[in-house]
């Protein structure tokens, strides 16, 4: 079995007898479990019996020619956002501790299941997902798969789905993107993250940072195991994923706020994996785009993630403040002198920045730009307040642009084995997610050269 299998070499080895789902899933419990590795801190809650059992299910459906899908039996890990049946979801808090188990399966968590897919059990987080760095205080911080002995974020908010693919804990993570979270800790562990138009996929069953901002998506080893899981998350048939040749993509490339502030070692592998692309054949074109610049004034006071955020955390956090990670709670109280013409203002704001920068970029296939603007940041720098929101401004600013955008976006790896990991970012306008699979199908191993 290769070191990073992807949901199609999985699914060929169990349709062969090569493997099978209870080996699989014996497999990611022992990774989990090994004292030298990060699973303690990558996984708040581990479902070992039910997932062993529903392993030898599958098995048996299988055999019987009966099973629900090419990829039954395949471990995935499910974002402690999300309720799981009979499970009590605490958003990575202490403050939920007291919650009662969940009645049902949170839609997306029921739809992998559906397909076969196999939940090994609930991955760390930031708190109440807000931040773009990881750190949690109340169960650890799981380090980025780069440069163990130092020890670098993982990303965030999807902390610990990230982790779980780079280890090979899960074959697949459901985690969420309100401001980056599947695409930083992606870019930051080097696998691949997606955000799907948020239209596309239920928000049921999720504890919300943003009901304007959120949406919920996959990281994996590869753009097709993510193109696979993002259709089964959106009730989709899944269909064979064909890249499309890079000659003749038409790419944009904002000179806009995207490149500004960039590490040294990311815009280097930025420019690197550009000119393979144009030696490839892609047309890729410089342009402005203004537009960006509205997204910072909307964000001024905390934005959508402040005003919602503590619509729905007002009384918890008036009950259990003292609970919460100060850094959390410092930006969730943000959003208390929100006046409601204050928010009809940002509604409207977002409404014809959308409108604007659509028309900007129709022209070509994809925007690209670098995932963060800073490689995966030091945890024990991090210990001072300023140092800690300066790197998560860093790593938030690009891949946020997208989700005010109300569009979809893939990360991908694009640095060589050895060095620091960096992702290039694919995005479009809302409803263009199966080009932006297609686009990023193409480049996947072209970014690299």
């Amino acid at each position: 079995m290769p070191n990073n299998p992807t949901l199609a070499s999985l699914a060929a080895d169990l349709a062969s007898g090569k493997t099978s789902a209870r080996k699989l899933v014996e497999q990611c419990i022992a990774r989990i479990a090994d004292p030298a590795g990060e699973g303690q801190r990558t996984f708040i809650h581990v479902d070992k019996d039910a997932a062993l059992e529903a392993a030898d299910a599958m098995d048996r459906l299988r055999k019987a020619h009966a099973a629900p899908s090419p990829f039954a039996g395949i471990p995935v890990s499910i974002k402690d956002l999300f309720d799981i049946k009979g499970q009590v979801t605490r958003a990575g808090s202490r403050a939920l501790d007291d919650s009662a188990p969940a009645e049902a399966d949170a839609p997306v968590v029921a739809r992998l299941r559906r397909a076969g897919f196999i939940v090994i059990g609930r991955t760390n987080m930031t708190e109440f997902a807000y931040s773009g760095i990881g750190i949690n205080p109340h169960y650890g911080t799981p380090k980025s798969a780069w440069n163990r002995s130092v020890g670098h974020v993982p990303g965030g908010s999807s902390s610990g789905a990230a982790v779980s693919i780079a280890d090979g804990m899960a074959y697949g993570a459901l985690g969420t993107d309100t401001g980056g979270s599947c695409r930083i800790p992606a870019a930051f562990n080097g696998i691949v993250g997606y955000k799907p138009t948020q239209r596309r996929i239920p928000l049921d069953g999720g504890v919300p940072l943003s009901f304007s901002l959120d949406s919920y998506g996959p990281l994996a080893n590869s753009v097709a195991c993510c193109a696979t899981l993002d259709a089964v998350l959106a009730d989709e048939p899944v269909k064979p994923l064909t890249p499309r040749p890079v000659k003749g993509m038409r790419l944009a490339v904002p000179t806009t706020v995207v490149l500004d502030d960039l590490d040294d070692g990311v815009a280097k592998t930025f420019e690197r994996a550009l000119a393979s692309l144009s030696r490839a054949g892609a047309l890729i074109e410089q342009i402005e785009v203004p537009e960006l610049l509205d997204v910072g004034v909307m964000n001024a006071n905390g934005g959508f993630a402040a005003a919602e955020s503590y619509a729905w955390h007002r009384y918890l956090i008036a009950s259990k403040g003292d609970i919460y990670d100060p850094r959390v709670s410092v930006r969730i109280l943000r959003g208390e002198g929100f006046l409601a013409a204050d928010y009809i203002d940002l509604i409207n704001a977002r409404r014809s920045f959308i409108a604007r920068t659509e028309k900007r970029i129709a022209p070509y296939d994809a925007l690209v730009l670098p995932t963060t603007a800073n490689l995966p940041p030091v945890i024990a720098d991090l210990a001072d307040d300023k140092a800690f929101a300066t790197q998560n401004l860093r790593a938030l600013r690009n891949p946020s642009l997208i989700n005010a955008l109300d569009g979809c976006a893939i990360s991908l790896p694009a640095h060589r084995e050895g060095e620091a990991p960096v992702g290039l970012m694919l995005a479009a306008s809302g409803g263009s997610d199966r080009r932006i699979f297609e686009l990023a199908a193409g480049m996947e191993s072209v970014i690299r050269v």
